[in-house]
């Protein structure tokens, strides 16, 4: 049998109740009281029961989430985000890599406080579920839960925009993926204006479609494009991953960076930083997309009001591996 409050009343030497408060963080026990009751705890093995503290407070004080894949760079570190977040606001994390619906219905059954959604298809069918769902995606008008949206569409075409303002007329993009995936489309969509706006040759400026955001699918997109007769003299790569993928091929292709090829990667995420070279990235921070996803979802979890549509702005940040065209 476990260690229960009143073992650790008993070894305290103080009332049950006193106990109960300390462990709530109760403003009536006493600092130096509170302390002591939370060693002794912690020397005693003592564990909450997690059905009796949800029973009291109506809450589990587990949050589900709806991932979509665990094996990209990306979402490994943001979820790794995420869960530290919610650690700090004494939650747990519940990951589901299953279809949407079934992930939510088992959620629901588990009666976890609310829900986080991954959500790359950009699903528009409601969710039959019992407690609060917040998105991670493309917040617009017809959003059915509150949606924090990366504004991926500006982030890429500000990449182009600055490759433009050193002199880069040959800009290639990689990551327009072949199945269905809103939040690449939107990456694309924002290449595309950025083309469109910037008078650039779309002869010479082309979108390079890849089977998946991996290393190899960026390696081999990249070795087609660099034995290419007009090879682009500036790439934007859609995913951490496939910038991995295309800097092995720079490398085996005898070029350097940026002397021969500037690059942009998509994924403000701090493992850009282990690259060889320092690598110029456009992207919302890691810890600013989990700060905001934890404090939606503390919102809609005390049912306060908040907007469906969050945008949050990406950020671009230069290093060397970005050169103007005329090597200044």
């Amino acid at each position: 049998m476990g260690v229960t409050i009143k073992d650790i009343a008993k070894t305290a030497g103080v009332s049950y109740s006193t106990v109960s408060k300390a462990l709530r963080d109760s403003p009536l026990v006493k600092e130096p009281t509170k302390e002591r009751i939370i060693q002794i705890a912690k020397q005693l093995g003592y564990q909450p029961n997690a059905a009796a503290r949800s029973l009291v407070s109506k809450k589990s004080h587990t949050i589900g989430v709806v991932w979509p894949t665990i094996e990209r760079v990306t979402h490994s570190a943001l979820i790794t985000g995420l869960n530290k977040q919610l650690e700090e606001l004494s939650y747990t994390t519940l990951i589901s890599i299953n279809e949407m619906e079934f992930a939510i219905n088992t959620f629901n059954r588990y009666q976890v406080d609310a829900i986080v959604a991954f959500d790359e298809r950009n699903s528009k069918e409601p969710a039959n579920s019992t407690v609060p769902i917040v998105t991670y995606g493309i917040a617009d008008d017809t959003s059915l839960f509150p949606t924090v949206d990366v504004n991926r569409k500006q982030a890429i075409r500000s990449a182009v925009e600055y490759l433009t303002s050193i002199g880069h007329k040959k800009i290639n993009y990689i990551g327009d993926l072949l199945q269905e995936d809103r939040l690449q489309e939107e990456k694309v969509n924002g290449f595309k204006q950025a083309i469109h706006e910037f008078d650039l040759d779309p002869y010479y400026s082309r979108i390079v479609s890849v089977t998946d955001l991996e290393q190899y699918d960026g390696y081999q997109a990249a070795k087609k494009l660099l034995n290419d007769p007009e090879r682009p003299t500036a790439l934007i790569s859609g995913s951490h991953d496939l910038t991995k993928g295309i800097l092995r091929a720079v490398y085996e292709n005898g070029l350097s960076i940026p002397d021969d090829l500037s690059i942009i990667s998509y994924d403000n995420i701090p493992a850009t930083e282990n690259f060889d070279i320092p690598l110029s990235t456009v992207g919302v921070p890691l810890q600013l997309i989990t700060e905001k996803l934890a404090e939606v979802l503390m919102a809609v979890i005390n049912e306060e009001e908040i907007d469906h549509s969050i945008y949050l702005e990406p950020e671009l940040k230069i290093t060397e591996s970005c050169q103007s065209i005329n090597g200044g």
